[in-house]
């Protein structure tokens, strides 16, 4: 068992994200081959990729109910639960947009392990496209207004 997590822990070290998944380079590959299985290497390559994905889905699962307990803690007290009761709960699109990115991402490492299609997408590309665009706007608008100030001050 010892030296399967030392292969482990080399191909670890050596790993780096490709084109074709978790790669190590060919020096690092005929290095370890003259001590293991070609075999041996494969499989400890696709534990390593297992590893960092199963860490990605962690994070990002952590991200995302983190932001939850927060943005549903502000409904806690008695004034704004009272008013999401009655219907008037708000999210602003700051935070629509901070939910969007780490469901995005959640999403995005969920679909390594599912086995079925994932859930229809098709309007919460929509939002994020929309979030996109609002932000280009938002930034195209203040940069217009720099550049009026800066006229303004040439006159």
């Amino acid at each position: 068992m010892g030296r399967i997590v030392d292969l482990f822990g080399e191909v670890a070290a050596e790993a780096e994200v490709g084109p074709g998944g978790i790669e190590i380079s060919p020096e690092a590959h005929q290095r370890l081959r003259s001590e293991w299985e070609e075999e041996d290497l494969e499989d400890a390559l696709k534990l390593v990729h297992e590893t960092l994905i199963q860490g990605e889905l962690v994070e990002a699962a952590d991200s995302l109910s983190a932001r939850l307990v927060e943005v549903l803690g502000e409904l806690g007290g008695p004034a704004a639960y009272q008013k999401a009761k009655a219907g008037g709960a708000v999210l602003s699109l700051e935070v629509v947009g901070q939910l969007a990115r780490r469901v995005a991402h959640l999403e995005e490492v969920l679909d390594v392990y599912r086995d079925e299609e994932g859930p229809d997408r098709r309007a919460f590309e929509s939002l994020r496209r929309r979030l996109a665009d609002l932000g280009i706007e938002e930034h195209m608008g203040e940069t217009h207004a720099e550049l009026d100030a800066a006229a303004d001050g040439d006159n």
